[in-house]
């Protein structure tokens, strides 16, 4: 039995549609990055105050009387991942002691691990296997104890997003991609995240799934 040829949208569907891209000033490659940025910025930021929480030895807004050193603000930084460029929030100490390993002090460039941030979000992805990719980033650089705290703030926050409730009907849906270069054993490979995106009723854009796999040569 052949494949049923699919009807043609009939011209009132089509001025709905093209209505709804209108209003809502939908440009897909532009939302989707977006979307990517912020899983980025904030994930970068739990695992900047964890880093922060082993410094100091104390967790924020829990500071024992006896500790000298203390939290000291924040400092805005700009950095540039392959989507684009935003800024975080990097955690300050009193005694300015504090160095940063996520993103060094003079790293602009997080290229190299935004990827693997972005694959922790990716559907199925086991905690075991976030776990791995943040030991992954930091490497050696980092105590068995820092690690289980960076784990500690950044498993929950991925849990929620992929547990968050999402809308019964999205008027307009996307599918795009964001390719990367990522070195595996030694071996640059091209990866993609494939993102779908959603457009509420109100016109509100949201990340219904992000997917990641290998880039399949021509």
């Amino acid at each position: 039995m052949g494949r049923r040829k699919r009807e043609p949208m009939n011209p009132a569907k089509k001025n709905i549609v093209r209505e709804l891209i209108k209003t809502y000033d939908i440009k897909t490659a532009n939302d989707i990055q977006e979307a990517l940025k912020d899983l980025l910025g904030e994930t970068l930021q739990d695992m900047l105050e964890a880093e922060m929480n082993e410094h100091l030895g104390y967790e924020k807004y829990s500071r024992d009387e006896d500790v000298e050193n203390s939290r000291n603000g924040y400092k805005s930084k700009k950095v540039r991942s392959s989507i684009e460029e935003f800024e975080i929030d990097v955690p300050q100490d009193r005694e300015s002691q504090f160095e940063p390993k996520v993103i060094k002090k003079r790293q602009k460039d997080i290229s190299e691990i935004e990827q693997k941030i972005i694959n922790m979000y990716a559907s199925g992805l086991t905690n075991k296997t976030i776990v791995e990719e943040i030991e992954d980033i930091y490497g050696f650089e980092v105590s068995e104890s820092m690690i289980s705290d960076i784990t500690d703030k950044v498993i929950p926050r991925i849990e929620e997003w992929k547990s968050r409730p999402l809308d019964s009907v999205y008027p307009v849906i996307y599918i795009d991609a964001v390719h990367f270069s990522v070195k595996d054993a030694g071996i640059v490979k091209k990866r993609a995240a494939y993102v779908i995106l959603g457009v509420t009723t109100e016109g509100m854009k949201e990340v219904l799934g992000l997917y990641v796999g290998d880039v399949e040569s021509s």
